[in-house]
């Protein structure tokens, strides 16, 4: 097994954290660039979230083809490839015709998308020992923040400047360079056991994940929490465009610097998981981000980037401790049960908007913000259950 810090650990963390961010990259561009497309193609708020959401929906439903066939086949290719196809999707982009060529490409690319997310976690549970894999979890997942950061700074200053057509360019070519140094770094898998490729044996790993409660209160702790704050995000660059703020296309995408407070605090997760248990940990990330949400209702510019950096901050840092319990509870199938995970993760990204939307639209962002409050209340409590349940388990005798 890999050590933490040893040449093969920091050359197979950085093609990950890379990987990372090409996916990232290339799902989040559109973001920034959603009221320009709902101008461009006369379409509702609702209608251009989708934008978003169809691509986030499809992510998830490969997932739950990804895991149990990287348990079969590897890791490694199916990496590489999907990152391949990823880019070739972006670069279609500016090519569609109409909103409904724009949403079917953008379904695909979901598809492809979901490639190294799905297994990215388990190639690392086979290759690391304990130690290694919680270290390089909290990296990995600061680089789904740079990924997020850098899609939606590269897609909003590109759209500034060319139209939404030169955003999905750009990215396009970025993740092809990305691309290049992820297949030369990534190192060959040394410990991985594949098991044979059979539908019933898929559907009962998961049959078997979904029953077992400490990875089912997990899956529901990512999936909620991301249900809300990735869709906050798509509800913030609406208020921001409007009026008192009115703020360009490029200036959208640079809100998204506030994802930094993500990357610290998923960068600082895996210390903060060598003090106190997981579940203590996720506490603390949900109750982080339930008072950064509180600070975005003040209309003070600053303030509102304030209360995002803050939520950014909590959601990463319970989201890391979510991933890892994920990856040391599963005892088999640690691809499909690092999957599933995600396939909850991803389905409450695509479905958020049609929750937040009512909100939205009686209240506005106080409304968004009730709205998010509600699902963290939730979500805050299932971590607490997961705490009394750990230390049941872990009691003498």
């Amino acid at each position: 097994m890999i050590e933490a810090h040893t040449r093969a650990w920091w050359r197979a963390t950085l093609a990950l954290c890379l990987g990372s961010f090409t996916v990232f990259v290339n799902l989040y561009a559109a973001q920034p660039l959603l009221p320009d497309l709902r101008q461009a193609f006369d379409v509702s708020t609702l209608a251009s979230a989708m934008v978003m959401g169809v691509s986030t929906l499809t992510l998830a439903i490969s997932l739950l083809i990804y895991g149990p066939l990287s348990d079969a086949i590897g890791r490694g290719a199916i990496m590489r490839i999907t990152l391949l196809l990823s880019a070739l999707c972006s670069l279609l982009l500016p090519l569609v015709p109409n909103f409904a060529s724009l949403l079917v490409l953008r379904a695909v690319q979901g598809l492809v998308l979901g490639g190294l997310p799905a297994v990215a976690i388990a190639w690392m549970g086979d290759e690391f020992d304990r130690r290694a894999l919680m270290l390089a979890v909290g990296l990995y997942i600061s680089a789904n923040t740079l990924g997020g950061i850098g899609g939606r700074v590269l897609g909003g200053f590109a759209g500034e400047y060319g139209g939404w057509q030169a955003s999905f360019v750009t990215v396009g070519i970025v993740s092809l360079a990305c691309l290049i140094v992820f297949w030369r770094l990534l190192p060959p898998a040394r410990n991985f056991k594949p098991v044979s490729l059979r539908l019933d044996v898929a559907l009962g790993g998961m049959a078997a994940h979904l029953r077992n409660p400490l990875l089912l209160g997990a899956y529901l702790i990512g999936g909620l929490n991301f249900f809300i704050f990735i869709n906050q995000y798509s509800y913030i660059t609406f208020r921001l465009s409007d009026a008192p703020y009115s703020l360009a296309t490029q200036w959208l995408g640079m809100i998204f610097v506030t994802y930094l407070g993500g990357t610290l605090g998923s960068a600082l997760s895996g210390r903060a998981a060598q003090r106190w248990s997981q579940p203590v940990c996720m506490m603390l990330g949900i109750v982080i981000f339930l008072l950064g949400s509180l600070v975005t209702l003040n209309p003070a510019l600053p303030l509102i980037l304030l209360g995002l950096t803050v939520n950014a901050f909590g959601f990463f840092l319970c989201h890391s401790m979510a991933s890892s319990w994920v990856g040391r509870q599963a005892r088999v199938a640690r691809g499909t049960a690092s999957a599933l995970y995600l396939v909850f993760y991803y389905l409450g990204a695509s479905l958020g908007g049609l929750y937040l939307e009512p909100f939205w639209q009686d209240a506005g962002w106080p409304g968004v913000v009730v709205a998010s409050w509600l699902v963290l209340g939730l979500t805050l409590g299932t971590a607490a259950w997961l705490w009394r349940r750990e230390r049941r388990l872990t009691a003498p005798g």
